[in-house]
């Protein structure tokens, strides 16, 4: 196979970055730590530890356009009018927002922003009268809808506050798998809802990369992945838990090695996000070893995958999400040695 080497990337080379989300509930100290770890390609950080609003489901609802969500029972459910639960989400992601603005002052480097995607929203939440979204097509397709367009707007709102900034939008879609296994649970428990089928789900992703105006990664760090749902769709790049991938069988190998191989970047997920000291050489090692079995030269590595760490870190103490964030940019600077 030949890689696509010479392509122009719209990350640098050598390049590291999170997944989102950290632990802590200060959104500037969060911001300063992640332009300080990930100089090359940091992201607007996602701090789930401050509560209902600040978590991937909570916060991906405020950013729906013309929808509203709220509490109830512990599950974010759609309502007709905003309340307490929804200011209390649009707040919190202002506060980020404005802790950006002050810590990215003159900032003229790549900037990655995160939320939830549709698929995993419509498994989340509960229409007004009960049941997942997902059961209700209709409903799904303009939650699709509210989704794409309040992402537009929430890229276009980061653009006008850092105004140098090159951004991209990674969409995440853990409960992706699921939803197309038709393995969502209904709201009792006892069955599960039937499975959407690909069409349905790539146009609902591509809807996104349409409307975002910036490169789009589709990322999840489940089993089983749909990484050609993900590159039809639009993707730049695909975000996985290589670990998680390494068990999969020789058919899902060959197919990242087409989707690398027709121009789709790699966001590498090598370095665990618990257990013993985060380790870069073994983190570099993993890339290469997956690298070496697709059988692309290794001039490319640098230019085509940006190392991450293996999913988000908000479960991680602040010392071990710290080291998780260095040894990512030290296993970048490592695969970045094979372009000499």
């Amino acid at each position: 196979m030949a890689t696509t080497e010479s392509k122009d990337w719209p990350w640098p080379a050598a390049a590291a970055t999170g997944v989102g989300s950290l632990p802590g509930t200060d959104p500037a100290e969060a911001t300063k730590l992640v332009l300080g770890e990930l100089p090359d390609l940091p992201h607007l950080p996602e701090l789930p530890g401050r509560g209902p609003g600040a978590d991937m489901i909570g916060r991906g609802a405020g950013l729906l356009s013309g929808l509203t969500v709220d509490l109830y029972a512990g599950r974010w459910r759609v309502t007709d009018r905003p309340g307490v639960d929804a200011r209390r989400t649009r707040d919190l992601l202002a506060r980020d927002l404005d802790a950006l603005t002050e810590a990215a002052v003159g900032f003229t480097g790549v900037l990655k922003l995160q939320a939830v995607g549709p698929w995993t929203l419509a498994a989340s939440l509960d229409l007004p009268i009960g049941g997942r979204v997902l059961h209700d097509h209709g409903a799904t397709r303009d939650l699709a809808e509210s989704l794409a367009e309040g992402l537009r707007d929430h890229v276009a709102e980061v653009a006008r506050r850092v105004p140098g900034a090159h951004l991209l939008l990674q969409v995440d879609e853990p409960s992706l798998p699921a939803v197309l296994a038709g393995q969502v649970p209904t709201e009792s428990g006892l069955h599960t809802l039937r499975s959407v089928v690909a069409p349905l789900v790539r146009s609902a992703l591509a809807s996104i990369v349409d409307s975002a105006g910036v490169p789009v990664i589709f990322h999840c760090c489940a089993k089983a992945a749909p990484l050609r749902l993900f590159a039809e769709a639009g993707a730049t790049a695909i975000s996985i838990d290589l670990a998680l991938f390494d068990q999969r069988s020789t058919a899902g190998l060959d197919e990242l090695g087409e989707l690398l191989d027709a121009g789709t970047g790699l966001f590498a997920g090598a370095v665990p996000t618990s257990g013993g000291s985060p380790d870069a050489a073994t983190a570099a090692g993993l890339v290469t070893e997956v690298w070496n079995r697709l059988g692309f030269p290794l001039a490319g590595l640098a230019e085509q995958v940006v190392v991450t760490p293996a999913c988000g870190l908000a479960g991680a103490s602040p010392e071990y999400a710290r080291g998780v964030l260095a040894a990512v940019v030290e296993a970048g600077h490592r695969l970045g040695e094979h372009r000499e």
